[in-house]
C-alpha cells in the first residue's frame, strides 16, 4: 500500500476528572446539528499553523471549547481516516487522542468558532468513565469508542502516579 498524504491533523482530549484508582468521569461534547441525530465527541480540533506542537493545539482547543485547563497529558490513541480538504486535496486525517486530567473548567470562558458561530449545539456532558458510560452515548469516531471499550483499565493506568 502506498503512503497517503496527511491533509489534516487533530488533537483531542480523553478528558478525565476524579481518582484514577476510583471513580472517574469523562467530559464529552454532545453535538446536535440541524436535521441530524446527535453524536458525542471528545473536546479538541484541528492543529493550526500557529500551534507550536500537537499538544499546544490540544491546550488551545480545550480552552476554546470548554474554558478548561488540563494536566498530565499522555498520548493514548491515534486514528487515521480518509479525508478531503476543501474538496481538492485527498489524503488522510490523523487524529491524536491524549488522556489528560481536568485541572479547571469555566464554561463562561468558552470562545472560538464553536461558541461564536455555532452550527447546531455544543453541550458539554459528563459521563462515567466506564464501559457502560462509554457505551451509553454515540461516541465518534467509532474506532475511539471501540478502543475505550476494550482499554478502560489501560487508559486509567496512563494517569497513574507511578507511570513516570
Amino acid at each position: 500500500m502506498t503512503e497517503r498524504l496527511v491533509v489534516k491533523r487533530t488533537a483531542r482530549a480523553i478528558l478525565l476528572d476524579g481518582d484514577p484508582s476510583g471513580s472517574l468521569d469523562m467530559f464529552l461534547i454532545k453535538r446536535t446539528k440541524p436535521g441530524e441525530a446527535p453524536y458525542w465527541i471528545t473536546p479538541g480540533g484541528g492543529v493550526e499553523p500557529e500551534d507550536a506542537t500537537v499538544v499546544a493545539a490540544l491546550h488551545r482547543e480545550v480552552s476554546e471549547e470548554l474554558g478548561a485547563k488540563v494536566t498530565d497529558v499522555v498520548p493514548a490513541f491515534v486514528d487515521t481516516v480518509s479525508h478531503s480538504l476543501h474538496h481538492a486535496a485527498h489524503g488522510v486525517k490523523v487524529q491524536h487522542f491524549f488522556v489528560c486530567r481536568l485541572a479547571s473548567m469555566d464554561l463562561s470562558l468558552r470562545h472560538g468558532p464553536e461558541v461564536d458561530e455555532p452550527v447546531g449545539t455544543y453541550e458539554v456532558v459528563r459521563i462515567p468513565f466506564t464501559r457502560a458510560g462509554v457505551a451509553s452515548v454515540d461516541l465518534v469516531p467509532p474506532s475511539l469508542r471501540a478502543y475505550l471499550g476494550t482499554n478502560i483499565e489501560g487508559v486509567r493506568a496512563l494517569l497513574a502516579p507511578d507511570l513516570g
